[in-house]
């Protein structure tokens, strides 16, 4: 990595890159669906904010998320009252973050890389698993999609994280388990960092990452060997 190439920022994707999903596994089972239904719940939650933001118009996580939970439920003949999707979705409350998390962005953080979240969740929902996690005071902004009201992959969301840094698209790099997100940020001006903890084949039919890492304590490597 070349010094031209380094970032000023950091915007770290949430859902899957820094929070760990597989424990939402339990809030799925309690209510009588089975575990693995949380994939296809969270893709189609995605598709779905995708296909509002692609027509012009915006739905929150929770809103949507809880739509495709009740449709779940009742196709099941289960409880599909509030309190049961409530039960689910409070889970995200209670993640943690990927054990690679909290030392690879403090080492980011000492390398002197601002470092901000983007989600098209709610930000809010992932400041007690920050907090847990020791990282809070290392994020100096923690963003989500409701002010441009566009989901990630749309331009919108990552310009208004520029907007908010105060630097332009060109100084950032878009870090995520997604390659959805990375293709995105790549078209939105930003560099896209791949973090690829499952080793998972990069889809072709995206713009590539400018950089590929099996987790963030390697990435902090990167830029550490880039510095010296």
């Amino acid at each position: 990595m070349g010094a031209n190439q380094r970032p000023e920022v950091l915007v770290l994707d949430v859902n899957e890159t820094l929070s760990d999903m597989e424990p939402l596994r339990a809030g799925f089972e309690a209510v009588g669906l089975p575990g693995h239904a949380l994939d296809s719940w969270f893709a189609a939650t995605l598709r779905d904010g995708f296909a509002l933001t692609v027509a012009g118009s915006y739905g929150s996580f929770r809103g949507i998320g809880a739509d495709l939970l009740r449709d779940l439920l009742v196709a099941d003949g289960l409880d599909a009252s509030d309190a049961a999707i409530d039960s689910v979705l409070s889970g995200f409350t209670r993640l943690h973050t990927h054990p690679d998390v909290a030392p690879g962005l403090t080492r980011l953080h000492e390398l002197g890389l601002r470092i901000v979240t983007l989600t098209n969740g709610k930000a809010a929902m992932s400041e007690r698993m920050f907090a847990e996690a020791g990282v809070l005071p290392l994020l100096e902004h923690r963003l989500d999609v409701e002010k441009p009201g566009r989901w990630k992959p749309h331009a919108a969301p990552y310009l208004y994280a520029a907007e908010v840094c105060g630097v332009d698209p060109n100084r950032m790099a878009l870090v995520a388990v997604h390659p959805w997100d990375i293709d995105g940020a790549r078209r939105a001006g930003l560099q896209g960092y791949y973090v690829d903890r499952r080793r998972t084949p990069y889809p072709q039919s995206f713009l590539p990452p400018d950089l590929t890492v099996p987790d963030l304590e390697a990435l902090a490597d990167t830029f550490a060997s880039a510095a010296g």
